[in-house]
């Protein structure tokens, strides 16, 4: 198991390197000098020139991301362009919009995917199971922010049970705050369940149709008993894998949906540095969202170790 860990921290390391080279290259290629665009289009060179010294934009950009990568080592994501504060602390600040969001989420997807995936497995070719995969592959079709408009429609507009949008902040209380993500974890949780679900039965019934199962038959199980003493444990490898990925889309993909919901998120983040040309945000947030993807998938090869000691060994 040592073994096999430090191999998969090797790799976690080689794959933030090579992300953050990404990254850089990609945002520093994006047209548009910030400085510029925060002065305006009839700002003089020299001022613009004192400015981009001022933000450290005129050292070389080699320069410029290994600064960048030491300070992240440390902490340190630079100061914002535009607020003139540490980007760090704004990561923070919206992290305790975007982490409860997403956690809330996927708490919504796994309640709804297990249940629908362990049923429509256990009534296959049945009219159960046609249901479960009907709505499923509508959940699968119908894009998260349509789902979203819905419902601040049918439960802010018509009923007025929760507001269409805003966040009233922790300070407020626990209730508040999470009534004003309800909505929007539901929005983000319904289209995920949907793939949890079809992955989930999919892979009951290939172990439904494995030979220790048809052993656990033949000793006397009935196929209820085999399916939740056996299949369902066995079944949870490709289900990590779709989990994983999950909380990584619905940590760094909420953009749309805190947008429609008025959320200070770190997706709303994103999108306000761009519009601003606030490069220093656009890096080290993205950096810390794709960071925070190769570490979940990290723990995810862990947990497939655990699952299936077979794996240490191809290792």
């Amino acid at each position: 198991m040592i073994r096999y860990t430090v191999g998969r921290l090797v790799s976690l390391c080689l794959s933030l390197i090579v992300a953050s080279m990404v990254i850089f290259t990609v945002v520093e290629v994006v047209p548009g000098d910030p400085a510029a665009y925060m002065l305006g289009v009839n700002a003089r060179p020299d001022t613009v020139a004192a400015l981009r010294a001022e933000l450290g934009l005129d050292v070389p950009k080699v320069q410029r991301y290994l600064d960048w990568t030491a300070g992240m080592l440390q902490g340190d994501f630079g100061r914002s362009y535009t607020y003139r504060t540490p980007v760090s602390q704004m990561i923070l600040d919206r992290m305790v919009v975007s982490l409860p969001l997403a956690v809330l989420a996927l708490g919504l997807t796994i309640l709804i995917a297990f249940p629908a995936g362990i049923y429509a497995a256990s009534r296959r070719g049945k009219l159960g199971d046609a249901g479960v995969m009907g709505a499923t592959q509508l959940g699968v079709a119908v894009p998260n922010f349509w789902f979203a408009m819905i419902l601040v429609l049918v439960f802010a507009v018509n009923l007025r049970w929760v507001s269409a949008g805003g966040f009233p902040g922790w300070g407020n209380g626990i209730w508040p705050g999470l009534k004003a993500l309800i909505l929007p974890a539901v929005a983000l949780a319904l289209p995920q369940a949907a793939i949890l679900a079809r992955v989930m039965r999919s892979s009951l019934l290939d172990m439904l149709g494995e030979d220790f199962i048809r052993t656990a038959r033949a000793k006397g199980l009935s196929r209820r008993q085999a399916l939740w003493r056996h299949a369902v444990r066995n079944a949870l490898i490709p289900v990590l894998t779709i989990i994983g990925l999950q909380f990584s889309f619905l940590l760094a993909g909420g953009i749309v949906i805190e947008q429609i919901f008025y959320l200070p998120g770190l997706g709303r983040l994103i999108f306000q540095a761009i519009s601003s040309r606030d490069l220093i945000v656009v890096e080290s947030v993205v950096m810390l969202l794709v960071g925070l993807v190769i570490i979940v998938n990290f723990a995810v090869d862990l947990a497939y170790a655990l699952v299936d000691p077979r794996l240490r060994v191809r290792a």
